[in-house]
């Protein structure tokens, strides 16, 4: 046990040390970086295309297609996010696909919020108006006038959102809903390493830092 113990203290030739099974955290920690960025782009790109679409159709045409697109927003916002993922998990099964799936699903309500007060803001403004009068269609409008002047307030909110898509994600996995082991995600490598917390402080530290530095 003393021997298997040295093994894991961090070292030169293991930088972040090795954990129970004599694998390297720092190759761990590096290969798992990829999968939560890759995690956080999809989830976020989820949340963005679906989100965009309800709130941007709700903020223009508004009335009772409007009414039932945001009311249905409100009944997700209803829910706290972290429950509302693991309630989508459990019914589709563990796994770091259905984990973005459900993280995307929890996020969508940001994105159709503020599309929806960013179509309302527009909808009245000249160059709109100008556009009706030529004849230009409803959803010419909406992709060629619309949207591309929502992107100052999305492209902000989509760079905070696939930070908060990594954490969520790390907790699902950490909860053992999202990636299974032996993949190497930062969530998953800190339940496999919370039994460790006194013996090798370092198998939790490292993919911890990870995730807090990303």
């Amino acid at each position: 046990p003393h021997q298997a113990l040295r093994q894991m203290v961090p070292s030169m030739p293991h930088w972040f040390g090795t954990d129970d099974l004599g694998r390297d955290v720092f190759a761990r920690v590096v290969y798992g970086a990829r999968i939560s960025l890759m995690v956080g782009l999809i989830s976020v790109g989820i949340a963005l295309v679906i989100g965009s679409l309800v709130g941007v159709t709700a903020g223009y045409f508004g009335g009772k297609l409007g009414e039932f697109l945001m009311r249905g927003i409100d009944i997700l916002l209803a829910f706290p996010s972290i429950l509302l993922a693991i309630l989508i998990v459990a019914i589709l099964g563990p796994g770091l696909i259905n984990a973005m799936i459900a993280i995307g699903i929890v996020n969508v309500p940001i994105y159709a919020r503020l599309l929806r007060s960013t179509t309302l803001q527009l909808r009245s403004q000249e160059f709109i108006e100008a556009a009706h009068s030529v004849g230009a269609g409803d959803w010419y409008i909406i992709f060629k006038h619309i949207l591309p002047n929502c992107l100052s307030p999305l492209i902000v909110q989509v760079t905070l959102g696939i930070g908060a898509a990594i954490l969520e994600t790390a907790g699902l996995s950490f909860l053992g809903l999202g990636a299974q082991p032996p993949t190497p995600e930062w969530g998953t490598m800190l339940a496999q390493a919370k039994d460790f917390i006194r013996t090798a402080p370092w198998t939790l530290m490292f993919p911890g830092l990870a995730i807090t530095l990303v």
